[in-house]
């Protein structure tokens, strides 16, 4: 049994032609098929062409949240409703190909549990393929999982991954990572980037930013996620040597015999010393927190719903009927 997850943000013109073309593959293979809208906030008329499909076809079921809660969270609600035992994830705006469907399938088939699509040929500008480029270097090398496109929407995965892996903030872009961590099988597969034909990419260049926070969240929970002090102790560690380093250094000059004396040493007199005392303390700090707050975050939400359902539609028959 196959699920089709879809997060939908204002994509009211391309919903009814990815809805006829994800059709025709299932009734090509005929796949029992659950398709699962999920609609994240939209202020067009997604939710009502969402409604009219769901009217004629009894395998759809559609949530609509009450405000934009981002992509993760419709994908958490989405991957909660699907009944499926292997999971598919499609953008809504057509630039994902559903005659793919059935290769990933093939490619799960060799015995992967995620398999992430890798859009070779991008029909994107440049200011996006290259900061992308260079993300999913970053993202590989720091991880360790090898994909050459890991913000791909196009991925499939085994249902149970689900039931470890849980989303938050705007992790979803790193599935695959997180799954590799609990130890599934993860590969990719290149597809086919469609031109976008309706509206306008959802992401500016905060996006690049966002990323990176991500990633070293990313790398922190998988690494260190049950181990903090691996990583905390290690930075404590090189501030207590640098600064036995440092004291032993002022010591052999006589700093510190003539300042107990009641010299007047230069050292304690530069700014710059200070300065850079402050701003080492505040960056340990910061980091610190930081890092304790993703793992206290990513521990503690396991239960909870980071969105807010308004309606949802449910399916009329069963998977197949």
């Amino acid at each position: 049994m196959l699920s089709i997850v879809i997060p939908v943000y204002n994509e009211e013109e391309s919903l009814e032609e990815l809805h006829k073309q994800i059709d025709a593959v299932a009734q090509t293979n005929q796949y029992d098929l659950d398709i699962v809208f999920v609609d994240d906030g939209s202020k067009d008329r997604s939710w009502k062409v969402v409604q009219a499909l769901a009217e004629k076809d009894p395998r759809v079921q559609a949530i609509r949240f009450r405000r934009n809660f981002g992509k993760a969270a419709a994908l958490n609600a989405g991957f909660a409703a699907a009944r499926g035992e292997t999971v598919m994830t499609l953008d809504a705006d057509l630039q994902d190909d559903p005659a793919e469907i059935p290769a990933f399938l093939e490619k799960m088939d060799e015995g992967y549990d995620v398999v992430s699509g890798w859009k070779k040929r991008r029909h994107d500008p440049w200011h996006k393929v290259g900061p992308s480029r260079v993300f999913n270097w970053m993202v590989s090398r720091l991880t360790g999982v090898e994909l050459h496109d890991h913000n791909c929407g196009m991925k499939c995965y085994r249902r149970e991954i689900f039931d470890e892996v849980t989303l938050y903030g705007e992790l979803h872009r790193f599935v695959p990572v997180l799954a590799a961590a609990r130890g599934f099988r993860v590969s990719e597969r290149v597809v086919q980037h469609r031109a976008r034909q309706f509206g306008h990419s959802k992401y500016g260049v905060t996006r690049i930013v966002k990323g990176f926070l991500d990633l070293l969240t990313v790398k922190f929970l998988t690494g260190f996620g049950q181990r903090p002090q691996h990583i905390l102790g290690t930075i404590g560690l090189i501030f207590f040597l640098l600064g036995g380093l440092v004291l032993t250094a002022l010591a052999g000059k006589w700093v510190v015999i003539k300042w107990f004396m009641g010299g007047d040493p230069e050292l304690h007199k530069s700014p710059a010393v200070i300065y850079s005392v402050g701003l080492l303390l505040m960056g340990g700090q910061f980091m610190t927190v930081g890092f304790l707050g993703e793992l206290v975050i990513a521990h503690t939400r396991k239960s909870e719903r980071n969105y807010s359902i308004a309606e949802t539609i449910e399916q009329k028959s069963g998977l197949g009927e």
